[in-house]
């Protein structure tokens, strides 16, 4: 029962109990305003009992005190969830917690640590959507970014408008091999009119080395 509903209700029987006395209708007003107040409660209880908080498995950056844990909140009416993503420190408790846009999908999840290159990040690959069509498709891009143990800096290591496909970290120079398709036409969508290319990215610095002849 809506809210509209519920006052046109009360409203008539409000009109009916005035008929018969000021006395009697003021014992029906009490029971109507509880009659009132359960409606709405219950009608409250429905929309938010669909409601609720999903939380990953957590994980332990090895290697640190620090554990990272990714939630999702949302409802059944809703095209797209709340996401965040928790950097806990299992020493004192503290965390820093990262959101992500509505339009956002985090697809995996990495730990890149190469100790003789002082290398300790998290590289997620997040696919995104199409927020006018509301709802996930794989012809939408996918955008790697590094984020640092602590959860404190974050970086975007491929262009959002670059769809990623496959990527291989050589863990004895520390860089990162990226493929996938750039975005001729700048619709946000990966099509036949896509380049296909092949990128190398210095890890520790987060920067493009150079574009791979093919």
């Amino acid at each position: 029962m809506t809210t509209v509903s519920v006052c046109l209700l009360t409203m008539s029987l409000y009109l009916k109990t005035g008929a018969k006395g000021p006395q009697s209708s003021l014992v029906q007003l009490k029971y109507i305003a509880i009659l009132l107040f359960s409606i709405l409660a219950i009608s409250a209880y429905g929309q938010d009992k669909y409601q609720y908080l999903n939380s990953g498995s957590p994980m332990e950056l090895k290697g640190t005190e620090y554990v990272l844990s990714r939630f999702e909140y949302g409802g059944k009416k809703s095209s797209f969830r709340e996401r965040y993503l928790l950097f806990i420190n299992t020493r004192n408790g503290q965390s820093k917690r990262i959101d992500f846009p509505n339009n956002g999908r985090i697809q995996s999840t990495l730990q890149i640590k190469i100790d003789s290159l002082h290398i300790n990040k998290i590289m997620m690959a997040i696919h995104s959507a199409n927020v006018d069509d509301k709802h996930f498709n794989w012809v939408y891009p996918t955008q790697l970014f590094l984020f640092s143990i602590d959860g404190e800096e974050k970086v975007a290591l491929t262009e959002d408008s670059f769809f990623v496909r496959n990527w291989e970290i050589n863990h004895t120079t520390g860089n990162i091999v990226v493929t996938g398709y750039y975005d001729v036409n700048a619709n946000h969508e990966h099509d036949t009119s896509d380049e296909y290319q092949m990128l190398l990215y210095d890890l520790k610095t987060a920067k493009l080395i150079s574009k791979i002849n093919l």
